[in-house]
């Protein structure tokens, strides 16, 4: 079986092309990325492509099945820039995999293109995804979820899976995902259970979160099981919320209004003290809890590490500057002291060699 992983060099596309990797029934996996690791994985070969403008047809040519994970976070100042890969680009994947009749196309959305819904209960794939308006993220989403919809009814014969994953976490990614998400300020010692006095706590404050190694087995499920179509929620247990954060770092809970988080994360964000809009804020208050009962029976899938575990390794890493050897996910891509990052202006322009 051949592979073809786009953005197989961030955080779920390494843990992906490490677990087809280790997948008998798939016998090559090509690694596109924007730019080239010098990683060598397990029958993997890597290739430069921008989906934002490169033909991708030649590439995709001949694949048993496509994984699309490509997607751009910053610049969140500029998102005539997030569009023209999150929307754009994930259009033109759609359209070559069509055109040179790729077996399957598995797809990563994300709990991000669910529409707002409850958090005292979980909700399966049957609910709305027109996405929360004021999140950049879920706006894109949402529309190429709607993408997804035209492609599956003019290409009936290409196996179409798509995934909607809660937050994914891995200690390789801690680096990349505290540039894309923190920024330069944040203090590496408050990294750590006891470090931090408080922690808000909201009602609608509650998220899940699974190990970037437990979604790329879904992923890898998806792709090998002929049986594998539509839509999957992938979530661990427990649901995290603002008493167990804080229980996990040793700090105090303390009820915090919605408009005042939101409110912070704008100031901070306009200040470029940090590189994410309040619309974050919105994302995580709006979606709802995840079902994740189709996944674990038809594509039998099941967490090697609870929420919790992923949480903590994040935060481990985070603390010790922990990274992978690819562009996105190198400890040193923010450049000498964070230097890099403060020289693109804090969300302003994508950070990385």
């Amino acid at each position: 079986m051949r592979v073809v992983v786009i953005g197989a060099t961030g955080n779920v596309g390494t843990a992906l092309v490490r677990s087809l990797g280790g997948d008998e029934r798939v016998d090559e996996i090509v690694g596109i990325a924007r730019r080239r690791p010098t990683l060598q994985l397990p029958r993997t070969v890597w290739r430069e492509a921008d989906i934002a403008t490169a033909d991708l047809r030649p590439l995709l040519d001949g694949a048993d099945a496509v994984v699309h994970l490509a997607w751009l976070i910053q610049p969140s100042r500029d998102e005539r820039a997030t569009h023209a890969v999150n929307v754009e680009g994930s259009a033109a994947v759609f359209a070559a995999s069509g055109e040179v009749g790729v077996g399957a196309l598995v797809y990563a959305s994300s709990v991000g293109a669910y529409s707002p819904g409850p958090k005292d209960r979980a909700v399966d794939e049957s609910w709305p995804t027109e996405g929360i308006p004021s999140s950049f993220y879920s706006r894109h989403k949402a529309a190429v979820e709607r993408i997804l919809d035209a492609f599956e009814l003019a290409h009936p014969d290409v196996r179409t899976v798509r995934l909607r994953p809660g937050l994914i976490f891995q200690r390789e990614a801690a680096s990349g995902i505290r540039r894309l998400f923190a920024g330069p300020f944040l203090p590496s010692p408050l990294l750590r259970p006891g470090a931090i006095p408080v922690f808000p706590r909201h009602p609608r404050l509650r998220f899940q979160a699974v190990h970037a190694h437990n979604v790329a087995d879904a992923y890898r499920l998806a792709v090998v099981d002929p049986a594998a179509r539509g839509a999957y929620n992938v979530a661990a247990e427990p649901v995290l919320d603002g008493d167990r954060l804080a229980r996990l770092l040793g700090a105090r809970a303390v009820s915090v209004p919605a408009a005042v988080l939101r409110a912070g994360a704008d100031l901070t964000w306009r200040a470029r003290l940090q590189p994410s809009p309040a619309g974050w804020v919105d994302l995580g208050l709006g979606v709802p809890l995840l079902d994740s009962t189709r996944a674990r029976t038809e594509l039998g899938w099941t967490p090697r590490h609870d929420a919790e575990q992923a949480f903590l390794e994040l935060l481990e890493g985070m603390r010790e500057g922990a990274g992978y050897d690819t562009p996105p996910l190198d400890p040193r891509a923010g450049g000498p002291l964070r230097s890099r990052e403060l020289l693109t202006g804090v969300g302003a322009r994508a950070t990385g060699p």
